[in-house]
């Protein structure tokens, strides 16, 4: 159905807010679109991959590009503290990771897919004690985090755990 002014149509099929404005000179009808915000060179999300590698020894945050072929930057805990046991610790993955965005930021990347694992096979199957940390400090740095998923290694039957038959005895 037409409104009574002659240059603008409105539609029941379409949103309010979708209007058509007729055009004398063109003969199709230009539409304008209020939904969104405007993608600027600002709000354009620029995607990287960060792998975060968390084992009890050492926690690794490593950027590729998205296809995963191309290093960005890969900084772990070890190279953040001194004591060989506070590798894996928090206060160093949060290090590395504030690391890491700062170099993604330099190189244009402000938004980051997750690929979270632990050591998995048959050995420990949950994430080192800097896999939370790194994640949050990521966040906390302003980085925008897209997915987040686990890619631990999970055997579907494994070889001999070690151990031994009667398992550690303490």
């Amino acid at each position: 159905p037409s409104c009574f002014h002659h240059n603008t149509t409105f539609s029941l099929t379409h949103p309010p807010y979708l209007i058509m404005a007729k055009d004398k000179s063109a003969k199709q009808a230009k539409t304008e679109e209020y939904y969104g915000i405007p993608t600027t060179a600002k709000s354009e999300l620029n995607f990287g991959v960060v792998h975060i590698y968390a084992s009890f020894n050492n926690t690794f945050v490593h950027v590729t590009d998205i296809s995963g072929k191309e290093t960005i930057v890969r900084v772990n805990g070890g190279m953040k503290v001194r004591s060989d046991r506070d590798e894996s610790s928090p206060y160093a993955a949060m290090m590395a990771a504030q690391d890491v965005t700062a170099r993604c930021k330099q190189l244009g990347i402000n938004a980051l897919h997750v690929r979270l694992r632990a050591t998995g096979g048959n050995l420990s199957k949950t994430p080192g004690p800097g896999a939370q940390a790194a994640l949050r400090a990521l966040a906390r740095a302003g980085m925008r985090i897209g997915r987040i998923e686990d890619v631990t290694p999970l055997p579907h039957d494994s070889t001999r755990r070690k151990g031994g038959r009667r398992g550690r005895r303490l």
